[in-house]
């Protein structure tokens, strides 16, 4: 579809002001509301965009994304933070400076293989227990959401989805562990950055009086739930599946299209996943069915996190069409042939939109452009500099933003619910500009030039 006009963006950057104002001048009413805000501003969409494009085109416009995009995207949400919630990391250790950087470190490494939002729901409620005496602490969540919730997931298609969605289109599944310069860069660089900002935050701390509880007898990490890893890894093999089984002949018709259930239109539930979300949903089942329900109260557990992250992104998913829409029919006109350029504009856009087809579009818009060498994929060959530009404007720069990450808005809301003051939606945007942008410089220079 071309020639979407640009006023049909307008509920989307309503609904995304809301979700930054509304919080802050109408907290209480925010909280009972915000299913209603979500509901208006999706039919302030979809209303006008039937009027002109014909209700047919309307309700397989909002079916696809909900059926092929948001469904899987919540459920992989879902398991992941029931499973998680049933593991309990505990001991003698407390929030200090090198303890934090040593945690933030390993989650950070351990986002590339069990998914940004599987390190993030695990580390999580860890890191908020072990700083829990601690007054000035937002730093550290606002720094775990951008290296665990973000960076760490660049090295395998299972840190985040837009890599995922590159692998089922035809890049080596290790390729991107060439990306581990840019990583550990990025790693260094904000690690040292939070190392001083915590020192001088705990060193306040200790000069007002606070101090850890001393644990006597208790070893220093003890994990309760570990049964739950393997759960955990039931989640990745079901996300591993899900960009493996389509490319398989057996899931295949005769001309060529993925099986599944017809649903309206040329939307279809395809079995690869229905498959994907029934190993999920058993790996939650079985997860709440095998731990204790102690381990949850323990971990403070409540449906709040997830309950707002899946009504805040179905309207997001929903209004986010248009601006998807306009983005894939400009984005072979941009102009865009320098691996400077993908990783920025990527990036920018990816803070905002769902950073899965935003990856799509300029990796069909890099595989358009007839180079000789580089990564054969299904849709062209792509320089190799160019692929990781687009691979790591998309998964770094959804960290610019609460928005532009699924688990950045879970550890947000869990770092809330655990009295941890977070930055409001603009506040967030202030400290990624802050400490962010000037990493992406570094990068930029360093890699992409």
């Amino acid at each position: 579809m071309t020639n979407i006009p640009l006023w049909l963006c307008i509920p989307f950057a309503c609904l995304l002001l809301c979700i930054a104002i509304f919080p802050l001048v109408k907290p209480e009413w925010w909280e009972k509301n915000r299913a209603y805000a979500v509901i208006l501003w999706s039919l302030l969409f979809i209303i006008p965009f039937a009027i002109k494009y014909g209700a047919g085109t309307a309700a397989e416009t909002v079916l696809e994304c909900i059926i092929g995009d948001y469904l899987t995207f919540i459920v992989l949400l879902f398991g992941l933070f029931c499973v998680a919630g049933n593991i309990k990391l505990e001991g003698s250790l407390a929030g200090n400076p090198k303890v934090n950087v040593v945690l933030l470190t390993i989650a950070t490494l351990c986002s590339s293989w069990i998914g940004t939002t599987g390190a993030s729901m695990l580390f999580v409620r860890p890191i908020i227990q072990m700083n829990s005496w601690r007054k000035n602490k937002t730093h550290i969540m606002v720094f775990f959401i951008f290296l665990v919730s973000n960076i760490g997931g660049c090295l395998t298609p299972i840190g985040d989805p837009p890599l995922l969605m590159g692998f089922s289109r035809g890049v080596p599944f290790f390729w991107s562990l060439r990306l581990i310069p840019i990583l550990l860069v990025n790693m260094v660089l904000l690690l040292a950055t939070f190392y001083f900002l915590d020192k001088k935050a705990y060193q306040k701390d200790i000069s007002k009086g606070l101090m850890p509880e001393i644990k006597e007898g208790e070893p220093l990490v003890r994990i309760k739930g570990a049964h739950n890893f393997i759960f955990i890894i039931m989640i990745v093999v079901a996300v591993i599946l899900s960009g493996v089984l389509p490319e398989l002949d057996a899931f295949k018709n005769a001309a060529g299209e993925v099986i599944g259930i017809h649903i309206f239109g040329e939307v279809r539930l395809t079995v690869p996943a229905i498959i994907e979300v029934a190993i999920i949903l058993l790996a939650a089942f079985l997860s709440f069915k095998t731990t204790n329900v102690e381990i949850r109260k323990e971990n403070h557990f409540t449906w709040g996190a997830i309950e707002e992250v899946a009504v805040l992104f179905i309207g997001i998913f929903i209004t986010m069409q248009p601006a998807l829409m306009i983005l894939k029919s400009a984005g072979a006109s941009l102009g865009l042939s320098q691996p400077f350029q993908m990783f920025w504009v990527t990036g920018a856009l990816s803070s905002f939109l769902d950073n899965t087809p935003t990856y799509l579009v300029f990796l069909t818009t890099a595989g358009s452009m007839s180079f000789a060498s580089g990564i054969a994929t299904t849709v062209g060959t792509i320089p190799v500099k160019m692929l990781m530009a687009i691979s790591c404007g998309a998964v770094f720069m959804g960290a610019n933003t609460y928005i532009g990450n699924a688990p950045n808005f879970m550890v947000k809301s869990i770092s809330d619910e655990n009295g941890v003051k977070m930055p409001s939606f603009f506040g967030y945007i202030g400290w990624s500009v802050r400490y962010l942008i000037p990493v992406f410089i570094i990068d930029t220079l360093l890699f992409f030039l």
